[in-house]
């Protein structure tokens, strides 16, 4: 296992193609500021990372972190650097441990952007499906079309490549493919750079094999006086503050199914407490049956919030998890860690040190949270989730399915139904190329009688569609609509 480990490791480094033709305003790095950035990231993570060998063992770890060193053997600029490192930090396999550009890059990402690679790709297991196409007026690459190869690789040689940088939740797998098909234009530039022509294999409406060239995209400036202006529409009068928190969560109800509809993208932000109690109260007066909580987009946040929105639905006591430890509470290499000091009394307020030196959060190991009288939903409730569900929208998701009114619809999430290392989640600053690696502090063990290494599964499994993707319905609620029309007779 370890030899093929290192085999695999070693041939991602040794194709890796060059995207500098794509930046090449970039500054580069000498070998020995890129290595003394690894060399300061991996001592870090091993002084207070809780779960680095969770998944992969220490050897298998280290000698994968060997081969990445020794293909550092000349200047790389931070997009090279990052595919190296990324590739590595994703073997620990905790999706809270990301690596991510340095500030700088961000802020000059909008002028690097374009061109890029002109289609967005939706993928799941076997199947990548064109969500859309940079030449929107292409009649031949429309949104549906079934996409098979890229410049002669097939489609599962750029899947699995991207794959190698995403980090996930041991093998709940389902998140790699939702991030992917959410970043795959800039993925593909980042990695493998840009070409003036891409020739695309898929199936054409005929059913058959076809090939296509199509040119890098970028939008066309609006000063050229070639956009024509665009009709206005249905103008809005809400204000952007509104707007911003329409896409944070939202609640519409129809009185006629005495159904609600409750989107929610986030535990992070948009006053949510008081909007629990507000949309629960609302429910509760209008005699609503059925409750569609939308958790796909959702990536978690705070999990006070998850525990008030968990409140309102579960019928019974519950925990948030059977165990929350840390390693250590000390940072070693707290100068490269952001606002070290701030997590450090944090974790010494909030925490207590067990015999064995372990640093446990015990409120949330032995506090159980009692379940809301008032508004609370006694109704039919259906939990919409998907490769984007994670963190805290996992938790609330694990601690309700089962419930005897309650059903899980959709894809596997993509947190862990066993576990994951969150918490408190700084950053790991490196000094020379600023690149950044999130660093969870705390294990939290959420269920430790369910298997370890996958996401939850649903009740009621509904996978993407290529047909529903063309004809621009949503499976899911379609499924979920009949449900409570059956209900209700």
């Amino acid at each position: 296992m370890k030899s093929l480990l290192v085999l695999v490791f070693s041939i991602l480094l040794m194709g890796e193609l060059n995207a500098q033709k794509a930046y090449s305003a970039l500054p580069k790095y000498a070998p020995s500021a890129l290595k003394e950035d690894a060399d300061i990231l991996k001592k870090t993570l091993e002084a207070n990372h809780p779960s680095l060998y969770w998944y992969t063992s220490k050897q298998q770890l280290d000698s994968a972190y060997e081969v990445m060193m020794n293909s550092i053997n000349d200047s790389l600029n931070e997009i090279e650097y990052k595919n190296k490192l990324a590739t590595w930090v994703a073997l620990i396999k905790c999706g809270h441990t990301t690596t991510q550009y340095s500030k700088r890059f961000i802020k000059e990402l909008p002028k690097n952007r374009y061109p890029r690679f002109p289609l967005q790709i939706k993928f799941w297991e076997d199947s990548a499906v064109v969500l859309s196409n940079g030449y929107f007026q292409d009649s031949m690459i429309r949104r549906g079309t079934i996409v098979q190869s890229i410049n002669n690789k097939p489609i599962a040689y750029y899947r699995d490549s991207l794959f190698k940088q995403i980090a996930l939740d041991g093998n709940a797998s389902n998140h790699q493919y939702q991030t992917l098909s959410s970043i795959f234009p800039d993925g593909y530039k980042q990695v493998f750079g840009i070409d003036s022509t891409y020739l695309i294999g898929y199936i054409n409406e005929a059913g058959k094999p076809d090939t296509i060239s199509l040119g890098n995209f970028a939008p066309i400036p609006r000063d050229t006086g070639i956009n024509k202006p665009r009709p206005i529409i249905n103008q809005t009068t809400l204000s952007k503050r509104q707007l911003r928190l329409l896409s944070l969560r939202s609640l519409s109800i129809d009185t006629i199914t005495r159904s609600a509809y409750f989107r929610l993208t986030t535990f992070s932000k948009g006053n949510l407490k008081t909007f629990f109690r507000r949309s629960f109260k609302t429910l509760k007066k209008e005699n609503i049956q059925h409750l569609i909580l939308d958790l796909r987009e959702n990536g978690g946040g705070r999990i006070s919030n998850s525990i008030a929105l968990t409140k309102y639905l579960k019928q019974t006591p519950f925990k948030i998890a059977d165990s929350v430890i840390a390693i250590s509470r000390k940072f070693k290499h707290g100068k490269y860690i952001q606002s070290s000091w701030m997590y450090w009394l944090a974790m010494n307020l909030g925490a207590s040190k067990a015999a064995d030196g372990s640093i446990h959060y015990k409120r949330f190991e032995e506090h159980n949270y009692q379940p809301r009288n008032r508004f609370a939903f006694k109704g039919n409730a259906y939990l919409v989730q998907g490769g984007y569900t994670f963190s805290a929208a996992t938790m609330v998701i694990g601690a309700l399915k089962g419930q005897e009114n309650i059903l899980v619809i959709g894809e596997e999430s993509g947190g862990g139904q066993y576990g994951n290392s969150a918490m408190h989640i700084p950053q790991i600053i490196l000094p020379n190329t600023k690149l950044r690696v999130r660093l969870p502090l705390y294990r939290m063990v959420i269920n430790q009688r369910l298997p370890k290494g996958r996401g939850i599964e649903p009740d009621i499994k509904i996978p993407p569609s290529s047909y529903a993707i063309r004809m621009g319905f949503d499976p899911k609620m379609a499924a979920i609509q009949a449900l409570i029309k059956s209900k209700n007779n």
